[in-house]
């Protein structure tokens, strides 16, 4: 097999895979968004309908929203109800060169998600979409000083004897935010009630494209399943009802690059459920409810991850939350390529370098094989001619023909599929490398040199795909060829053109990773094939 029949099989392999993606996309769409039945906010899961009491509010303090600020988070928090309507990422921006900071949480008309959370119950305090607390704060905002590394903000509340605390917890440098709820009972009676805690979104189409499809929906863990999505469809088709009986694992809403997880804390028996509402999609984690006698306190506890997909923090802040970076089925080469990755740039300061250092380390560690291919080659193309006298003599009988060109290859030592296991094994690295530069939050908006400002997104000038392309090119006339069939040569020099179609839309990451490939090979293929003709086995 020559070097041409090898750009085909990537070629194919290439195509495969990008249609199998898109095929992915196609087969779990989002559901268009439908007329809104109900806008305002409802609690939990469908099942405990019953735990809800239709009774007007009796609040009476004002409404307001306060402002939460730490060093990378900037939150906004309603007092009815003590929702996080917003959440700003302090130091991932909106756009490349954009003094905005990313929002993830966001309740605007066209775009609603957000976290809530609450008491429900004989007596919560969270009763009907129209019957929430509006809780007492001191301030209407909130700043992490310098020097100080913990925020604490309590919201208050007090009804039919029983006071409510519902705090949030934020910490320097952390993503994670606590949520307590500590309740006093001084009613004279028991007091039973749960916590809630679930994320809210419009019905999004998935999004992304053929060259970067994208996830945008549910994830969920539990003991039994580490991780799995579930996507605004399957939301629609049936409400999810899992039960965490060792209370751990976590429901999230994910998206590129960024993730929101709700977590509980030390609560076995919590239930994990969805729930679709006009356009709206829930997600979230439902505790079990507590007894507190007259006199008593309880404390209930969650967690809400909102930020970037950092894997070493999210690992940390609950098992299997780093999941939802999915480098898809190839993940056991795909992690340790971006861990390797990550400690290329730690050293070199530059994402790009790192590339590209990772990528001589690839090619590298496969030049044995590289070479072995060629000089299978080589091998293959001085049979030709004993091959094609072969044929002549023993005609249509292919019967024969299998068993002498086995013999053939047995007598002269040669492995006829000696240049294709390269291939098969440079193209699972190649897959695993694209989801690793995908799903790495770290590359987004990471500049190279010159015109490449951010990796993460393509050239937008063209420049490295065709440069990609012009060194197919040349690796094409380096190689000779054994291609007779005028056909075949067109496919062949067609193949350089398809590539870069492909490539133009491709993270300018991903093709630098393939144009650095592409000029190793050519280093390659020069010092191996004068090794092989001064073997006397080289020539076109």
């Amino acid at each position: 097999m020559d070097s041409q029949r090898n750009i085909l099989l990537i070629a194919l392999a290439l195509v495969s895979f990008l249609l199998f993606q898109q095929w992915q996309v196609a087969k779990n769409p989002a559901p268009q968004a439908v007329e809104q039945a109900q806008t305002s906010s409802a609690v939990p899961a469908p099942s405990l309908a019953d735990e809800f009491d239709p009774a007007p509010s009796q609040n009476s303090a004002a409404a307001k929203v306060i402002t939460v600020t730490t060093d990378v988070l900037t939150l906004s928090i309603d007092t009815v109800g003590g929702d996080v309507v917003t959440a700003k990422l302090n130091q991932y921006s909106d756009e490349l060169d954009s003094e905005n900071p990313f929002v993830l949480l966001k309740n605007t008309q066209g775009h609603q998600f957000i976290a809530q959370s609450g008491l429900i119950g004989p007596q919560g305090i969270d009763l009907s979409s129209n019957n929430r607390p509006t809780y007492t704060v001191d301030a209407d905002s909130f700043t992490l000083a310098d020097g100080q590394d913990e925020l604490r903000i309590p919201m208050t509340y007090q009804a039919n004897g029983l006071e409510y605390t519902k705090t949030f917890v934020l910490k320097r440098g952390n993503y994670a935010v606590d949520v307590e709820f500590n309740v006093v009972n001084h009613s004279g009676n028991n007091a039973t009630l749960g916590m809630y805690a679930h994320l809210r979104q419009n019905l999004l189409d998935s999004g992304g494209s053929l060259a970067m499809p994208t996830y945008r929906g549910g994830a969920y863990s539990t003991e039994d399943t580490r991780y799995k999505k579930y996507s605004f469809d399957d939301m629609q088709d049936r409400n999810l009802a899992m039960n965490l009986a060792n209370g751990q694992g976590w429901a999230a809403m994910i998206q590129h690059y960024f993730a929101s997880a709700w977590i509980p804390r030390n609560e076995p028996g919590t239930n994990l459920y969805s729930r679709v509402i006009g356009n709206l999609g829930d997600i979230g984690v439902r505790m079990p409810n507590k007894t507190i006698a007259d006199g008593q306190q309880a404390d209930f506890k969650a967690t809400l991850w909102v930020g970037p997909k950092l894997q070493d923090q999210m690992a940390a802040t609950a098992p299997n939350l780093d999941l939802v970076v999915d480098y898809g089925w190839l993940w056991f080469i795909a992690k340790p390529l971006h861990w390797l990755l990550s400690v290329i740039q730690s050293f070199v300061g530059n994402w790009g370098v790192a590339i590209i250092c990772l990528t001589f380390i690839v090619r590298g560690a496969m030049y044995p094989l590289t070479k072995a291919q060629y000089t299978s080659m080589a091998k293959m193309r001085m049979l030709q001619p004993k091959l094609q006298a072969m044929r002549e003599r023993i005609g249509d009988d292919r019967q024969r023909m299998s068993q002498e060109m086995m013999e053939l290859y047995k007598t002269e030592k040669v492995n006829p599929l000696g240049g294709c296991l390269p291939i098969f094994l440079q193209m699972p690295i190649f897959i695993s490398l694209y989801w690793a530069l995908m799903e790495s939050v770290e590359l987004r908006h990471s500049p190279f040199f010159g015109w490449i400002h951010d990796l993460s997104a393509q050239d937008p000038y063209y420049i490295l795909p065709l440069l990609m392309g012009a060194s197919m090119f040349f690796i094409q006339k380096m190689s000779p060829t054994t291609v007779t069939d005028p056909m075949q040569q067109k496919i062949m020099t067609f193949m350089p053109v398809m590539f870069t179609f492909f490539f133009l839309f491709f993270p300018s990451g991903l093709v630098l990773y393939w144009l650095v490939s592409n000029i190793v090979t050519l280093i390659q293929q020069t010092l191996i094939y004068k090794g092989l003709e001064k073997k006397g086995l080289h020539s076109k």
